[in-house]
């Protein structure tokens, strides 16, 4: 089941993919309620931005307070939203904690004014300064996947650098979000955070109103949101498609790598933008390594209780199952899964061998509990296939020579490479998190870049020494004073003879 509109009531009711149990209900805003929302946060806005990083952090970390106290009940909002299980539904809400802790304590290091050095001797007689001001309103649009941990990477640093945002999350799970948002409420919080929710007019209203836009979702999507966004000459970051790629090479720890890849592959069902979607082993372990892959994805147990729950939709499990089915039709042998369970939005966990690269298991996203493996000569091969593809979220390098892994990680062509692990990078908001190509535009966390991109950077130039009437390049115009200009200029700027306004000698 999926969340269905109710007309009559202006609502979305949201039910459990798992059970097909009603969840809850939230509101359909119509762009006029957007409108207001957006108008009232922008108002509270200034406020919020005076405080300064230490004033906000405040707020933030009494906010990861509420979020840690309130984690059972989140991850009971989680689930009966998802279906996940209460493993990867239990994770959400303190890694987001987490993120809000990192972004509070750093603001204040990350937003203080720079004070680049001059390029030039000429320039040494001013102070330069860059100051980083928030953008009014950040609009947050979220998907369906992690509907908590999702707006918890990207609100909290928009918040941390003095922004206030409106969050507009999937209408397949908002109820999480609810929470979200609740809890900045109820520790009374200044009213800087807002909740819109609805379908792809209520989203399209948050650009309208938004100054910076970050969107996470397809790539189909994506596109769209950015044609709005310049539009409107509005800056933005788009988190979109992966199809990642996992590499092992043959002298790989096996255990190590099947254990990584069937776990980097199957959290949240699949369902995760950096899942391994696809596998390239060397040929003198290929067969070894599928036996023992199948074996490990074999033992992943399902449900509430288990270790990965359903699809978020039946269209989601709906997409698996023809990805599998067209592979087979081609082909392809399932060694373990292959079909949905018959339980809700439930799909097992599959590996998929003697694969090839045009079959659509290995060309479109699937984003599901699947993994399709393919053997290859050597890591040339590996390396070669893997960038052939228009994603490039990120990917995985299974290796014992770890120089080796890090210097294969330099030739994929994507956003983030973890060797011997799988998406760990995405719980360091330290490193850069985005995708090239058709993954993405733009990157969140990455330290000090993922505050300063909710920033409008202003520079700020100032005397160092006492001001004259008139400097040399104002009216009235003296060629005297141009040509004094212009020479010492080229003296810095240029190389031998040439700083003399000489030619180079011949030869």
């Amino acid at each position: 089941m999926t969340a269905v509109q109710s007309r009559a009531e202006s609502t979305i009711t949201v039910h459990n993919p798992a059970t097909g149990a009603v969840s809850g209900t939230v509101p359909i805003d119509e762009p006029e309620t957007v409108a207001a929302k957006a108008a009232q946060l922008v108002a509270a806005q200034p406020e919020w931005e005076a405080l300064g990083p230490t004033g906000r952090k405040r707020w933030m970390l009494e906010w990861q307070g509420w979020i840690l106290d309130n984690a059972d009940r989140i991850t009971e909002v989680l689930i009966s939203e998802t279906g996940k299980s209460h493993v990867d539904a239990s994770l959400e809400a303190v890694a987001t904690a987490d993120a809000i802790a990192y972004w509070a304590t750093h603001a204040k290091e990350f937003l203080a004014d720079r004070h680049p050095k001059a390029h030039s001797p000429i320039y040494r007689v001013k102070r330069f300064t860059t100051a980083y001001r928030p953008y009014p309103l950040v609009g947050v649009i979220t998907p369906w996947n992690f509907p908590f941990a999702m707006p918890g990477l990207d609100v909290p640093p928009a918040l941390a650098a003095g922004a206030a945002v409106l969050l507009k999350p999937s209408e397949v799970t908002p109820l999480s979000a609810v929470e979200f948002v609740r809890g900045w409420a109820e520790i009374g919080a200044p009213p800087v955070l807002g909740l819109t929710t609805g379908y792809g007019e209520t989203g399209q209203a948050v650009i309208e109103h938004a100054d910076f836009l970050q969107f996470t979702g397809s790539t189909a999507t994506g596109r769209k949101v950015a044609v709005a966004c310049a539009q409107r000459l509005i800056p933005y970051g788009l988190e979109l498609g992966g199809k990642d790629p996992a590499i092992v090479l043959a002298d790989a720890d096996l255990d190590r790598a099947a254990n990584g890849i069937a776990w980097g592959g199957l959290f949240n069902s699949g369902q995760v933008c950096v899942s391994v979607e696809r596998v390239y082993v060397e040929a003198p372990v290929y067969d070894e390594f599928v036996a023992k892959l199948a074996a490990r994805v074999g033992e992943v147990q399902q449900g509430q209780d288990g270790d990965t729950g359903a699809m978020a939709t039946e269209a989601q499990r709906d997409i698996v199952a023809r990805h599998v089915d067209e592979a087979t039709a081609a082909g392809a042998r399932v060694v373990t899964g292959g079909k949905p369970t018959g339980v809700g939005t439930y799909f097992a966990p599959t590996v998929i061998a003697d694969v090839d690269s045009s079959m659509t298991c290995m060309t479109e996203e699937t984003f599901g509990p699947t993994l399709p493996v393919i053997k290859v000569a050597d890591e040339n091969e590996a390396i070669r296939l893997a960038n052939d593809s228009p994603y490039g979220l990120s990917a995985t390098v299974w290796t014992a020579d770890k120089r080796r892994g890090e210097r294969l990680a330099r030739r994929l062509e994507v956003g983030a490479v973890n060797v011997n692990d799988a998406l760990v990078n995405v719980f360091c908001p330290g490193l850069p998190m985005g995708g090239w190509k058709e993954s993405g535009i733009g990157y969140r966390a990455g330290g000090a870049s993922g505050i300063i991109k909710y920033c409008r950077q202003q520079a700020i130039t100032t005397p160092r020494l006492p001001t004259q009437k008139s400097e040399l390049l104002w009216y009235p115009s003296s060629k005297r004073r141009m040509a004094m200009t212009l020479a010492v200029m080229r003296a810095f700027a240029a190389r031998g003879r040439r700083r003399f306004g000489l030619r180079p000698r011949n030869g």
